[in-house]
C-alpha cells in the first residue's frame, strides 16, 4: 500500500480536528495541507506499519502549536474566529481544548492523546477536566435542533439544556427549521441531514444562512459525505451514533469561537 493510499481514509477526520481546534474551515484546512505538504518533502516522517493515525494527529498538533505561535508572534496573522476566541483563549490552554477534543470527539483513548499532545494520562485527564469546566462556565446560546427522530431530538435537547443553553426551538423539516431562526434567531444549530419530508437538512442550513450569520453542528451517520472538498461544507459535524460527551465537547467548541456566545 503506497503512503497516499494509507493516508486517504483518515483526511476527513484529519480536517474535521483541524477545522475544531482552529475555529474555521479554511485555518482547519491549511493545518491539514500543511502535513501533505511535509509528508511530500519527506514521506518517510512517517511509520505506515506503525500507528499512524496517532502519527497524522500529533503532526496536525505540532503544526497548530507553530501555527499559533506566529499568530501570537503578529496579530495581523490571526484569523478572525482566533480574535473572536483570544479573550477565552488565555483562560482555557490550547492543549486543553485538544486534549478534549482527541477523546470526546475523535474517539483517542487517554494514552494515545497523550502520545499526540506528548503528555502522560494523568496529564491529559486533567486538561480534559480543565477544558470542559471552564469552557462550559465561558459559553451560552440560544439553539435552534433540526431532527426528525424524536428520541434523538429528546436527547440532544437534554444535553443542550444542561450545558445551560436553551432550546429555541425543534424542527423536523425544512420549512419549519426555515420559519423557526427566522423567528428565533438562534446563536447555534443543531442539524440532522435527513429531515421528515424527506427534505435536505443541508439545504435548510443552507436557505437559514442566507439571512443571518449563525455557527451550524450537523450531526450525520455519514461524515465523509460532507468532507468531500466540495463547497460548500460543514465546520463542524458529529457522527452518528454520537456519545453525549461528543456532543457537548462540539457544542462548547463552536460556540467559544463565536462572536454572540455571552458569558454563562
Amino acid at each position: 500500500m503506497s503512503l497516499g493510499q494509507a493516508i486517504a481514509p483518515h483526511l476527513p477526520y484529519l480536517r474535521r480536528y483541524g477545522r475544531a481546534i482552529s475555529g474555521s474551515q479554511p485555518a482547519g484546512d491549511a493545518l491539514v495541507a500543511r502535513l501533505l505538504e511535509t509528508l511530500v518533502a519527506n514521506p518517510a516522517a512517517v511509520d505506515v506499519d506503525h500507528d499512524l493515525r496517532v502519527q497524522l494527529y500529533r503532526m496536525v498538533h505540532d503544526n497548530f502549536g507553530l501555527v499559533a505561535e506566529q499568530a501570537a508572534a503578529n496579530d495581523d496573522g490571526a484569523s478572525p474566529e482566533i480574535a473572536i476566541a483570544d479573550a477565552r483563549l488565555r483562560r482555557v490552554p490550547s492543549l486543553a481544548r485538544q486534549a478534549l477534543l482527541l477523546t470526546a470527539v475523535e474517539g483517542f483513548d487517554a494514552e494515545d492523546t497523550g502520545r499526540i499532545i506528548g503528555r502522560d494520562t494523568d496529564a491529559v485527564n486533567a486538561l480534559i477536566a480543565e477544558a470542559t469546566e471552564e469552557i462550559e462556565r465561558q459559553t451560552r446560546a440560544r439553539i435552534l435542533i433540526i431532527e426528525d427522530e424524536p428520541i434523538i431530538a429528546m436527547d440532544i435537547e437534554m444535553i443542550v439544556r444542561d450545558l445551560g443553553h436553551d432550546v429555541v426551538a425543534v424542527a423536523t423539516t425544512h420549512a419549519e427549521a426555515v420559519a423557526e431562526a427566522q423567528t428565533h434567531k438562534p446563536g447555534l444549530v443543531l442539524a440532522d441531514i435527513q429531515l421528515a419530508d424527506n427534505s435536505s437538512g443541508i439545504e435548510a442550513v443552507q436557505e437559514i444562512l442566507t439571512g443571518m450569520n449563525v455557527p451550524v453542528i450537523f450531526i450525520t451517520a455519514f461524515p465523509e459525505r460532507l468532507l468531500t472538498g466540495d463547497r460548500p461544507e460543514p465546520a463542524f459535524l458529529l457522527t452518528k451514533p454520537y456519545q453525549p460527551a461528543t456532543l457537548r465537547a462540539a457544542i462548547s467548541q463552536v460556540l467559544f469561537f463565536d462572536e454572540s456566545t455571552v458569558p454563562a
